[in-house]
Parts: structure tokens; sequence; C-alpha cells
């Protein structure tokens, strides 16, 4: 079955970086695109990046627009989040996303598989 792993969260102080990885199996990898939502207390998941299944098409939600860097290695079924210069308001539970029919823009809708979530916590 289709297994799909974050890894990389964690507490960081504002100002600070992280680099979430995700690492996707039981599907043909590169055939998906891919992509990070995140999810704060009391709020709906939105979208933070995506790239499609080539690598070549990204998309990065304004809100992190120059802060944010997605990539990924078809070799290793893997997807990145590099996020630099972090502030309190990045803090929220990080997922990856898998969609087949990705085409530029991602949606928690059209999403095909989920992880379980990664922790961010980015502290004042």
């Amino acid at each position: 079955q289709v297994q799909v792993v974050e890894s990389g969260g964690g507490l960081v102080q504002a100002g600070g970086s992280l680099r979430l990885s995700c690492a996707a199996s039981g599907l043909t990898f590169s055939r998906y695109g891919m992509g990070w939502f995140r999810q704060a207390p009391g709020k709906e998941r939105e979208f933070v990046a995506g790239i499609s299944w080539s690598g070549r098409s990204t998309d990065v939600a304004d809100s992190v627009k120059g802060r944010c860097t997605i990539s990924r290695d078809n070799t290793k079924n893997t997807v990145n989040l590099q996020m630099n210069s972090l502030k309190p308001e990045d803090t929220a539970v990080y997922y990856c996303a898998v969609e087949r029919a990705y085409a530029g823009v991602m949606t928690a809708l059209k999403v095909d598989y989920w992880g379980q979530g990664t922790q961010v916590t980015v502290s004042s």
C-alpha cells in the first residue's frame, strides 16, 4: 500500500531554518505531483508548496514565498521543503501531499494521499 512519511520537524527560534523531508512508497513516485500543506490549531489546512512530477514546475504560497523552496528527488522517492527565516506564524503541523493530477495548483480536496504530519514550532 501507499505510505507517505514526513520527517524533519521540530522546535526552532524565529529566523531559523528547517528542512522537511517526505518519503513515499508503494506508488510510481515520478508520476505524481507532490506538495506540502500545513494546519495550525483552529485553522484550516492550507497549501504551502507544490512540485510537478518532473520537478520542473513549482508553486509556493504567498505566505512563504521567498522563504521556502520545494524540491524532489525521483531517484530516492523523496520531496523536501527547505524553510528559512521562520516566523512564529509558521507554527503548524506540516503534511506531505501526493496528487496524481497535479497541474500547478494543489488543493486539499484533490490530494490522493497524505502523510501523518510533522510538527513545526517556531518560538519568538
